[in-house]
């Protein structure tokens, strides 16, 4: 029935999505959006997967793919991981990702990045990415980054596509349309580059105060709306001829 009603869903809400090809031509950012162990390894904590996700585990490789290839050409790269102090609550949500746990860490196949100088890592306590990297004094981490850079497109891959994806991207473009974040012009989700978390209504249905929330269809929704703040979707990105020294 979900999947039906999936595939009906996608017919009434399509999400056009194109191949980027990325040669340094473009100044070009990637953003890795909470791909930390409390919500992508197994068993990790209450808000990571239960048993091996298809979904999570494309996204995972897709991203550890994209940072490789954005480090060895010096491109930057900026990646949030979600951390929370174990005293403030994140409602509607469990305790996860609690400062200095295992599961406010990057995923081990991203545990380099760590001592990566081409990455910016930022520990975020909520989930819009762009709030959580304002500091006490009014600054905004992330937008420093972009305009230290001089970056033109953010290519933003992570999870949940339709929560903390979501979020950012649509925080960060209305503080490009506000002109807030010059040169940046374009923010690109990669759709096989990100996921969501999967919660079958029956299982809801056993947990007070659960809320059905079905992969597959939110993993959509997540990328229809990023597409109606303006966003551009793509479901493949490629490398071309390297650029010149």
């Amino acid at each position: 029935m979900v999947s039906g009603t999936s595939e009906s869903l996608k017919a009434e809400l399509p999400v056009e999505q194109g191949h980027l090809f990325l040669n340094g031509d473009v100044k070009t950012g990637l953003v890795l959006v909470d791909v930390v162990n409390g919500f992508c390894t197994v068993g990790a904590g209450n808000l990571a997967p239960k048993q091996p996700d298809k979904q999570i585990s494309e996204m995972v490789e897709e991203s550890v793919r994209l940072a490789r290839a954005f480090c060895e050409n010096k491109w930057p790269v900026f990646a949030f991981l979600d951390s929370h102090h174990p005293d403030i609550p994140e409602h509607p949500y469990p305790p996860h990702c609690i400062i200095g746990t295992d599961e406010a860490r990057l995923v081990p196949a991203l545990e380099w990045l760590e001592n990566e100088p081409n990455a910016t890592l930022r520990r975020k306590d909520c989930i819009d990415g762009f709030v959580g990297c304002i500091e006490k004094d009014g600054s905004n981490v992330f937008v420093d980054w972009v305009k230290n850079n001089q970056i033109n497109t953010i290519l933003v891959t992570g999870i949940c596509t339709d929560l903390c994806v979501l979020d950012f991207v649509s925080s960060t473009l209305s503080a490009r349309n506000r002109r807030l974040l010059a040169p940046l012009e374009d923010v690109i989700v990669y759709s096989r580059g990100c996921a969501t978390f999967d919660l079958p209504a029956h299982v809801a249905k056993a947990i007070k105060g659960g809320i059905a929330h079905p992969q597959e269809l939110m993993h959509h929704v997540g990328l229809y709306m990023a597409q109606g703040r303006g966003a551009k979707i793509v479901s493949e990105v490629s490398f071309s001829a390297q650029p010149l020294p």
